[in-house]
Order: structure tokens, then C-alpha cells, then sequence
């Protein structure tokens, strides 16, 4: 997608731009020359996972599972992102950033919650204890159980969720509500698209994807949490500020 030229790079999505590459960059050398793997410590884990800590949930948006991943990340984020923050100012553009990333993450969250109980109602409670007690070594060695109902609860309580894409999705989403009828000029197929109609299509990818493909490498309901939470915020923004636009 291309977009007409912007002033020049406001500061949050140029430091976020600059956060997440540094993030990257330091997760290779890590885990390259002192086999720290960043994405384990700071990546989003289920709830219930013995991995999990607090600050995951919002460090998790700095981390990308490698430079294809963050390079569309932060395409979208420096495409989009300096148009919002260009109007909204700065704090706002911030704020509503981080709200969407977190609801992206709480949405998420509950789509495991779910996805996990339903995994569990197959398992009996010794299959359980046996995942709980048994899993996350046995993931650590890139091996996992023979049962299918142990591995993907070993699965959903092992691997983490990292990425800025629910919060990118959110900007995506508030360029679509913000500016409708703005032409993007997508590059496969080079066709030009409103933002209206491209924001629609997307999300209802992200929708279908989500639903039929459960389990997915990719965080789906995350995208689409941040969509939601974005159009909520901006819903509320549009009724109790003037001039908003």
C-alpha cells in the first residue's frame, strides 16, 4: 500500500519504530551469543502458564518473531501512524496506541481461555497434571507429547504471543474510521482501495481466519481485539470531544 507523502516522523512512532528494531536486533545477539531468548521472557504467555508474568503484557509488543514480522509490523505503523499522531497530537496518538495493544492482549486472552477449557474438557485430570507438571521441559527440548489433546494444551501453556500487530491494527482501524475515502494503492494487486473498504476486508479476513483456523501460528483475535478496542475509544472520543476530526 502506498500513501501520499507526510510532514516529517513525529516522536512516538518514530521511538516506537526505534524501540522495536532495537528489540529485534537485541533478541538475535542474545540469543545468538548467550542463548537468552528474549522472546520467552518478554513474549505473552496464557495466564496459567508458570511462564507468565505481569510485564508480559505489555512487553510483549515490542517483541517480533523475526524481520518479516516486524518489518510489516512497523511498515503499517510509520504508513499510518504518522498521519494519526500528525493529527490527534502526540499523547493522544500514544494513549491510543497502548489502549489497543492491551485490548488486543485481553481479547486474546480470552479466545485462549476458551480454546484452553475446551482443550481440557477432553483431557482427565491426571492428562492434565501430567501437561502441567511435565510440559514446559519437555517443550524446552522441542518435543512434545503423542497425545493430541496433551500437545495442544502443552502448546497453548508453552508458546508466547509477541508483536505490535494488535495495536497496529488499531491505527489501521482509526485511519479507515478517520479518513474513509482516502485511495490506498495496494502493491499485490496494484489497485487502488479506500481505506474504508480495505480496513472492511481486512477485518473480516482477520474474522474468518480466526474462527476457522483455531490454533493458528497466528494470533488472530488479537488483530481483531485491537480493531475492537480501537473503535470503541474512537466511538467515545467522537461523543465527548469537540472538533475531533
Amino acid at each position: 500500500m502506498m500513501l501520499g507523502r507526510v510532514g516529517g516522523m513525529p516522536p512516538v512512532v518514530k521511538n516506537l519504530l526505534i524501540i522495536n528494531a532495537i528489540m529485534l536486533l537485541a533478541t538475535i545477539v542474545l540469543s545468538g551469543t548467550y542463548n537468552i531468548h528474549l522472546t520467552r521472557i518478554l513474549g505473552l504467555y496464557y495466564f496459567e502458564s508458570e511462564h507468565f508474568r505481569p510485564y508480559q503484557i505489555i512487553t510483549h509488543m515490542f517483541m517480533h518473531g523475526g524481520l518479516a514480522h516486524l518489518f510489516f509490523n512497523m511498515f503499517a505503523l510509520w504508513m499510518f501512524g504518522r498521519v494519526l499522531e500528525s493529527v490527534w497530537g502526540s499523547k493522544r496518538f500514544f494513549f491510543y496506541y497502548f489502549f489497543t495493544g492491551l485490548g488486543s492482549a485481553f481479547l486474546h486472552t480470552i479466545v485462549n481461555f476458551i480454546e484452553v477449557q475446551s482443550i481440557m474438557a477432553d483431557l482427565d485430570p491426571e492428562q492434565i497434571a501430567t501437561v502441567r507438571e511435565e510440559g514446559a521441559e519437555l517443550w524446552a527440548t522441542q518435543r512434545n507429547f503423542l497425545h493430541s489433546g496433551m500437545a495442544a494444551l502443552n502448546r497453548a501453556l508453552n508458546i508466547p504471543t509477541v508483536g505490535a500487530s494488535g495495536a497496529v491494527f488499531g491505527v489501521l482501524l482509526a485511519f479507515g474510521m478517520l479518513f474513509p475515502n482516502t485511495r490506498l494503492l495496494l502493491l499485490f494487486p496494484p489497485i487502488p482501495i479506500k481505506a474504508k473498504y480495505f480496513v472492511i476486508a481486512y477485518g473480516a479476513i482477520e474474522l474468518y481466519l480466526g474462527l476457522t483456523r483455531p490454533g493458528s501460528n497466528i494470533a488472530h483475535f488479537a488483530h481483531l481485539g485491537g480493531m475492537l478496542f480501537g473503535f470503541i475509544l474512537i466511538k467515545y472520543w467522537q461523543k465527548s470531544t469537540r472538533n475531533f476530526f
